[in-house]
């Protein structure tokens, strides 16, 4: 265990690793624990998908800059088939990517949640779960369809262009981006919920449909109209854009601090 320290606040940096039969792998955890935790019942519980990467953008000293409720945050390190796990649980992309992703959900759900409840002996105020990039679509995907479980999401830069068919077989806005169609399926999703979304100006070139607003801002910004209209409050929707923002680490580290203070910030 490693201890970093500031004036206010010590967050204790501890390394597990456990066997997951849902992932048939072991999965690699870097745990945050502010202390003092005065009422452990008060404690929030905030996952971040891609978690290998969460230290070097700063994360323990936000964590203890943080002037609100107490945030126990857990980096899940990504495996050697992230391209398979992550995804939409429901279903694969039209290459057949995110094939794994209903067992990363069970992951989640029935292994890594009961197994940090047990090791910290809490039961948690309330959950968030967190990513970039896929790893974002992951996280939405997962706090859309429990949301008697997660109350919070964050993603940053997210792959909301997941869809059903390529571009040269049929491909429509309106029906074949997967979370989308998600959302507007009326299942999953409550009005007790919020979304904090990420986005940079220059996170990406690509704009599929010419209207001059690239695919990435547009998808994101499509989702929360849906989101809107199945029942979320605007209020409870965070949207960020970036100017000059891209699609890499630095950027997401730079939005770390925003996000923080919008979800358990005084």
């Amino acid at each position: 265990m490693r201890i970093i320290a500031t004036a206010d606040r010590v967050v204790h940096l501890e390394k597990l690793e456990f066997a997951s039969a849902f992932l048939r792998r072991h999965v690699r955890l870097d745990t945050y624990l502010p202390d003092p935790v005065e009422d452990p019942s008060d404690l929030r519980l905030l996952l971040f998908n891609d978690g290998q990467d969460v230290g070097g953008m700063g994360l323990p000293v936000l964590l203890e800059q943080l002037q609100g409720p107490p945030v126990l945050c857990v980096g899940i390190h990504a495996g050697k088939d992230r391209l398979s796990e992550y995804g939409t649980a429901a279903r694969a992309d039209y290459k057949g990517r995110g094939s794994k992703a209903f067992l990363y959900t069970h992951f989640i759900v029935q292994e890594l949640l009961p197994f940090l409840e047990k090791t910290y002996r809490v039961t948690f105020a309330e959950r968030a779960f967190a990513g970039f990039s896929l790893g974002g679509l992951s996280a939405m995907d997962i706090v859309w369809n429990h949301p008697h479980l997660f109350r919070t999401a964050g993603v940053f830069s997210g792959s909301f262009w997941w869809r059903f068919k390529g571009y040269d077989d049929g491909y429509s806005e309106e029906t074949d981006r997967i979370m989308h169609a998600q959302v507007r399926s009326g299942r999953g999703g409550s009005p007790e919920q919020r979304f904090f979304f990420e986005c940079g100006t220059a996170d990406e070139t690509a704009d599929r449909n010419h209207n001059g607003v690239i695919d990435v801002i547009d998808d994101t910004l499509d989702l929360i109209g849906d989101m809107e209209e199945s029942g979320i409050p605007r209020t409870n929707i965070h949207y960020l854009e970036v100017p000059g923002g891209k699609h890499d680490k630095d950027t997401w580290a730079a939005a770390l601090p925003e996000f923080l203070e919008w979800g358990w910030g005084r």
